[in-house]
């Protein structure tokens, strides 16, 4: 279990990520966040992985290897176009991979 403290920076964490944007982002593009996990963010469909860039206007965009290529890269293409809109940059970063980690662990594999 977390303490206290712990607790208190991943919130203070979460307010530089601008989660609050993100999900106004997403939501614009017609899509929803289905989980967030330090700094990754699950949408709901499962094409289109984003994590937290340092920079907290940056997020990184990933599409799923298994997932739609065309369909994925049009929805990737209207998160850019609502992250330009509140001063955000959503760049591409290449692809990602779910693996099964065992009965109730998914490992997740960043590709270039």
């Amino acid at each position: 279990m977390r303490g206290v403290k712990e607790t208190n920076q991943l919130v203070a964490q979460m307010k530089e990520r601008k989660l609050g944007v993100v999900k106004e982002i997403v939501e614009e593009a017609g899509m929803s966040i289905s989980h967030v996990y330090e700094d990754l963010v699950f949408l709901n469909h499962n094409a289109i992985l984003l994590q937290f860039a340092e920079d907290s206007s940056t997020v990184l965009l990933r599409i799923n290897r298994e997932a739609d290529q065309e369909t994925a890269a049009s929805g990737a293409a209207l998160l850019k176009q609502a992250a330009l809109a509140r001063e955000m940059q959503f760049l591409d970063s290449g692809s990602y991979g779910l693996a099964q980690d065992g009965p109730e662990q998914v490992r997740i594999e960043f590709f270039s």
